[in-house]
């Protein structure tokens, strides 16, 4: 199964918004997801930092602020 990765805090309206979106989308597709909290690592806290939501698909950006359909459809047509 391919796996999405969603870099967010909570609290976030634009991280739920994203994940709203993502979440039933990912589902249809057999794409399992996987919801980290930056704010619970130092590390992640120091690379993203406001750059959140993001969604990363097996190491690469593929959207950040706002769900980007189009690219996500596009970097996981392979899978």
């Amino acid at each position: 199964m391919s796996r999405l990765t969603v870099y967010s805090r909570e609290d976030c309206p634009l991280c739920e918004e994203l994940l709203a979106e993502l979440l039933p989308w990912a589902d249809e597709r057999g794409f399992a997801v996987q919801i980290i909290d930056v704010d619970s690592d130092p590390q992640l806290l120091r690379r993203y930092g406001l750059k959140v939501p993001l969604v990363d698909w097996s190491g690469e950006t593929v959207c950040f602020g706002h769900l980007d359909l189009l690219a996500l459809k596009t970097i996981t047509r392979s899978a």
